[in-house]
């Protein structure tokens, strides 16, 4: 969603956009509507590789076992990860010159698909495995491990023989945006290794770190050679990129664990559409006005159980990761500090994991709270409910946060918290554990408590529910925090910026039109993009030096 609406966004440069897909489903969800500064989409799939009917001679074989053995005795010889993913490094550099050997290749020959997928490449990586020298976990991989890394390494390495690396393919382009690191920033990579076409990688979640986190059940080789992979690829991928990306202090603190450079790093926190949830958050100190009201006629004559009831939202996918377990618990000594709180989960299952999850929630929620009845003959109702976005009441987020006293956000992980950005939006006041990105959000218009931690969220919840004008005022804070810092507008503005700055710096690689043989370095100045007359016009002629203003830039994002 970031990229679509920095597209639209930057109406006055040009995009070509490269897209790799997943799977079939995404691929037979069809295309959206693109804006008219998008002059072409070509498009491949990872999922899938298609044989290209390259048959390669004794030359280009011998050039595929020299390189391919390269890289994989990179794999099975560089320090742990963690360790070695540093630019710079032999290692590192001997990964960098077998991936551009095995571009090059690809390229003269019209592909990879085969080779990748021969005997030739399981028998290189075995003959690094068993070489002096390598990791002792590498030594141990056995038959059917180095048939996973090998069949990992095919997928990974697919994006070598596409036919986008060409004079009028990527090679035209002024800059490459790639929308995440790992793979999907190699045809970018090599567009710099080709053409010398400036690369910037945003990450709003660390490709690498999540490689780290997958595969617990694969066997301590393949683990320890695919960690190897994809920690080379993103020391390569930082090496070459001319600027990252991080999208929070969290991902930037990832970013330089994982031996990027500090003085290529710019945090640009993600955009998100504040109009849906502009009427919510407009009416909000209103609605607190008016129930802080309310609670005031209690000391004249109103009990307490005749006020309007409190409302905690939780909103978001649910999974083990979000805690609901330790919400529950801490909302049983809500109630017992506020009789009549109700809490409302709203939010699907999360797959297979998820389904059991919830299964489990609904039990213990059935176990925590008992059904209530106002009477003998009436129908109780448990204060915790279960809800899907789409329901009643549950249209849409801000109609979830419009009906929320406080918003609560329970996970023990989290990446960037962007439906605790909404809530901010609708001007309510959230208390959130302190994982990931939250603190960095949130910023002071929130509160923030330890995670695995009942009690705590359960006082923070009180303390806020037995103060409307505290509430009011934080969510009054939050909402003039998130509009500054987590706009779509300023989105476009930051990376606009970087685009132009990015240019600026990168020696223009066309032909000059007197003729001349080598590139001029600044030839398209960011200066030339600011709209309007830098000096005035002169009628009938123009000024010998007058600067023409260039052909607008052409950025491809993927």
């Amino acid at each position: 969603m970031w990229c679509d609406r920095l597209v639209r966004g930057l109406d006055g440069h040009e995009f070509d956009v490269y897209a790799f897909s997943v799977g079939q489903g995404q691929e037979d969800a069809g295309w959206v509507e693109l804006p008219p500064q998008v002059r072409r989409v070509r498009t491949a799939p990872l999922w899938a590789a298609e044989e290209d009917g390259v048959v390669h001679g004794r030359r280009a074989r011998r050039r595929f076992t020299e390189y391919y053995g390269e890289l994989t005795a990179a794999l099975c010889t560089s320090a742990e990860p963690g360790a070695a993913e540093k630019p710079g490094t032999a290692e590192a550099d001997r990964f960098a010159n077998a991936l551009h050997g095995l571009a090059e290749l690809a390229r003269d020959e019209g592909g990879l698909v085969a080779a990748l997928r021969s005997e030739q490449a399981v028998r290189a990586l075995e003959r690094a495995c068993r070489a002096p020298g390598a990791r002792r976990a590498a030594r141990e991989a056995r038959v059917s491990d180095l048939l996973t890394v090998a069949d990992h390494l095919e997928r990974a390495l697919r994006p070598l023989s596409l036919d986008w690396y060409e004079e009028d393919g990527l090679g035209a382009v002024d800059l490459c945006h790639a929308a995440s690191g790992g793979i999907a920033a190699l045809p970018g990579l090599l567009a710099r290794h080709f053409f010398g076409v400036p690369l910037l990688v945003t990450e709003y979640g660390v490709r690498l770190r999540t490689h780290y986190l997958t595969r617990p059940d694969a066997s301590p080789a393949v683990r320890s050679l695919l960690a190897a992979f994809h920690g080379l690829l993103t020391a390569e991928t930082y090496r070459a990129a001319s600027y990252l990306v991080p999208g929070n202090a969290h991902a930037r603190r990832w970013q330089e664990r994982c031996g990027a450079d500090r003085t290529k790093l710019r945090t640009i926190h993600p955009g998100l559409d504040a109009t849906p949830f502009a009427r919510v958050g407009e009416d909000r100190r209103e609605e607190e006005r008016e129930k802080s009201e309310k609670r005031e006629t209690r000391g004249k004559g109103e009990t307490r159980e005749h006020a309007e009831p409190h409302t905690l939202v939780w909103l978001g996918r649910v999974e083990p990761a979000r805690d609901l377990v330790s919400l529950l618990h801490a909302f049983a000594e809500v109630r017992a500090a506020e009789p009549g709180t109700r809490l409302r989960i709203v939010g699907r299952p999360s797959g297979p994991e998820g389904e059991a999850y919830l299964g489990h929630c609904r039990a213990l929620a059935a176990q925590l709270f008992p059904d209530e009845a106002d009477g003998p003959h009436a129908v109780g109702r448990n204060p915790v409910s279960f809800e899907e976005l789409g329901g009643p009441g549950a249209e849409t987020t801000a109609d979830v946060h419009a009906g929320a006293t406080v918003t609560v956000l329970s996970s023990v992980v989290e990446g960037f918290p962007v439906g605790l950005i909404e809530a901010m939006f609708c001007g309510r006041a959230t208390v959130s554990t302190d994982v990931g990105a939250v603190v960095e959000v949130i910023g002071g218009t929130g509160l923030v408590v330890p995670p695995r931690n009942p009690r705590a969220l359960a006082e923070a919840c009180v303390s806020l529910l037995r103060d409307p004008e505290r509430r009011a005022r934080l969510g009054a804070a939050a909402r003039a925090r998130a509009l500054e810092l987590f706009s779509v507008e300023q989105n476009v503005a930051a990376f606009h910026g970087l685009y132009l700055e990015t240019v600026a710096r990168t020696p223009v690689r066309r032909p000059v039109l007197d003729g001349a043989g080598d590139p001029q370095p600044f030839a398209a100045p960011a200066e030339a993009h600011v709209p309007g007359h830098w000096t005035e016009p002169t009628p009938r002629a123009v000024p010998t030096w007058a600067v023409e203003t260039p052909e607008p830039v052409t950025e491809t994002v993927r």
